[in-house]
């Protein structure tokens, strides 16, 4: 069941489980050794899917200002056993029109992994500046419009 909360609305396994999925994805998959628990996670959204008591989908929403000067989409993430599925891009409709509907946002930013552009580029986003290492991986900044 797809779910969204606000930090302090979270269970403690869910937010275990949210970080589990993050580490086990960000960190240890992508053999990126990063701060995970950036501070920034109180302010967010969290949008879910929970499977057989499993979280198996999320990403982080935060309102314009709580994170970039736009609103923002973060730490996109489908389970390794889940993908192929079309979950990411279901994960991703989903956060984009929850911020567009329920928090009234226009613009979205995000700072995208490389590899993902045309991902991004399906949901309507489009790279704006250069490449640049984020995490010692490359990201791109992308920015959706509903004027666009």
């Amino acid at each position: 069941m797809w779910q969204i909360k606000k930090f302090n609305e979270l269970t403690t396994r869910e937010l275990y489980q949210i970080l589990q999925l993050r580490n086990e994805v960000f960190v240890v998959e992508q053999n990126c050794v990063y701060q995970d628990a950036d501070n920034k996670d109180m302010r967010a959204f969290h949008l879910f899917l929970e499977k057989e008591s499993q979280i198996i989908a999320y990403a982080r929403i935060f309102k314009t200002g709580d994170y970039f000067d736009n609103a923002s989409i973060g730490r996109v993430v489908v389970h390794p056993n889940y993908r192929k599925q079309n979950l990411g891009k279901i994960l991703m409709q989903k956060a984009i029109d929850f911020t567009t509907r329920i928090l009234k946002e226009k613009t979205i930013e995000i700072s995208a992994q490389t590899y993902l552009i045309h991902f991004y580029k399906d949901l309507k986003f489009r790279e704006t500046g250069k490449e640049y290492l984020e995490d010692g991986l490359p990201h791109i900044k992308m920015i959706w419009n509903n004027t666009l």
